[in-house]
């Protein structure tokens, strides 16, 4: 069996990673830093990511340099790898699709059951020592509408739970999915009819929501955003929470990361984490295990 070097720069999982010492893999789990990564990337047959590395031209000349031949994105979003360039340099690329849509999921309902009963700003003005009982009369998410904004795997995880807690789903795809009881609607027509939006669409150029999509959603409306960063104009949400024409808003994700703008976190109006969305033990063990089979796969061509 050929021995592989493999850098995990932004760790693995702990039970994937013995697994690997076991089939006589050499893993390092350092994180380096890019210019220190430039000078190591070398010595790596496999580089596994996660979106903290952001794997650039610069990057991948270095790679194409030495013998690294496949990257491994350990999440969904491919947005931190320059892939075009990546294939011209004849390195391959993966990800983990199967993963993380049932935490991802998870996080955006909770975020709607937060938004839904002020749940946040109970907790921050209690610890202030308010208590604003008649102000935080909120609403059941039974009955209510969820517009879903890209219908993938993770959109349609949601689409079920939702289902499940007696909600009416309608959404968005450029490609309609067969899903019982969802319904297929033109992105301004979710917009406008939707209770909660939940944006799950991949990386865009241009945001999604900006400041003339906005003006569709309703005033008692929230909008939760766990897929990209850049599939909204922070500035034109951050105009609609100040003028209230929504009625707030839920962000796992940021246009920069891990220094998101300031003035948008600190809103009353808006709930934050910090990028967490596949954050679970378990979603973290089913990508390692993704990204092991990725691994197994390559050692098994490459023998």
């Amino acid at each position: 069996m050929k021995l592989l070097n493999v850098l995990a720069n932004d760790g693995i999982d702990k039970e994937v990673f013995e697994i690997l010492k076991n089939q006589q893999i050499n893993i390092d789990t350092t994180h380096y830093e890019k210019e220190e990564l430039l000078h190591k990337i070398n010595d790596f047959d496999i580089l596994v990511v996660r979106s903290a590395t952001k794997v650039d031209k610069e990057l991948i000349d270095a790679m194409a340099k030495g013998k690294t031949k496949l990257i491994i994105r350990a999440g969904v979003g491919l947005d931190n790898i320059d892939t075009a360039y990546a294939a011209e340099k004849n390195i391959a690329v993966k990800n983990t699709p199967n993963s993380s849509a049932n935490a991802v999921a998870e996080l955006v309902l909770g975020q709607m059951f937060n938004l839904a009963r002020f749940l946040n700003l109970a907790n921050i003005t209690m610890k202030q020592g308010e208590w604003n009982k008649k102000a935080y009369t909120g609403m059941e998410l039974e009955g209510k509408t969820l517009g879903i904004v890209g219908f993938g795997r993770i959109g349609q995880t949601l689409a079920k739970k939702a289902l499940a807690l007696g909600m009416n789903v309608i959404y968005f795809d450029l490609y309609p999915a067969n899903l019982e009881n969802c319904t297929s609607l033109s992105l301004k027509e979710v917009l406008k009819n939707a209770d909660f939006i939940s944006l799950h669409t991949t990386a865009t150029e241009k945001p999604v929501i900006n400041q003339e999509t906005l003006n569709y959603l309703k005033p008692s409306a929230f909008l939760i955003n766990a897929s990209r960063g850049n599939v909204i104009d922070e500035k034109a949400l951050l105009k609609a929470l100040n003028e209230q024409r929504i009625a707030g808003a839920a962000l796992d994700v940021f246009v920069n990361e891990p220094t998101p703008n300031e003035e948008l976190c600190l809103h009353p109006l808006c709930s934050v984490t910090p990028h967490i969305g596949a954050a679970t033990a378990e979603a973290q063990n089913r990508i390692g295990k993704e990204v092991l089979q990725h691994i197994l796969d390559y050692l098994k061509g490459n023998k």
